[in-house]
């Protein structure tokens, strides 16, 4: 879509996590991490604040070479089910690490932080508002 110069609304839907098949395929790299065992053939495993620098870096810079009207909305709330208050994912310091790189990398780019979960049927909604808006803007 960004190459394309199509209108989108970007988000971070399930970037807390990296992901696994059954526990005993996990490299041994990664023992002692935070994981969350999905179900028997998915392991879910945390991602740490210096891995959503990488991320936000990644995902700003591609986001910014768009050719097209784009916004990114974050959620304050989380970015998956497990990562929620309350949550085995909770983190609001690697949340708060991957914003700050998209912030830093993603110029030009309007971004929009809410205060929502992103599975909130508020944070959908001005997804949906935000997308119609751009499309409007691109037929002028």
């Amino acid at each position: 879509a960004g190459k394309a110069g199509v209108p989108q609304v970007v988000s971070v839907g399930a970037i807390d996590m990296v992901n696994f098949f059954a526990p005993d395929t996990v490299p041994a790299k990664y023992k002692g991490r935070k994981f969350y065992p999905h179900n028997p053939v998915v392991t879910l495993m945390r991602t740490t604040p210096e891995e959503n620098v990488r991320i936000g870096a990644d995902l700003g810079k591609k986001v910014a070479a768009a050719k097209g009207p784009t916004s990114i909305l974050l959620p304050k709330k989380g970015l998956s089910a497990i990562d929620a208050a309350g949550q085995p994912f909770d983190d609001p310091e690697a949340r708060q690490a991957l914003y700050a790189a998209i912030r830093d990398h993603a110029k030009g780019v309007e971004i929009v932080e809410l205060d929502h979960h992103i599975n909130d049927p508020e944070f959908a909604d001005a997804a949906v508002r935000k997308l119609l808006d751009l499309i409007k803007m691109g037929k002028h």
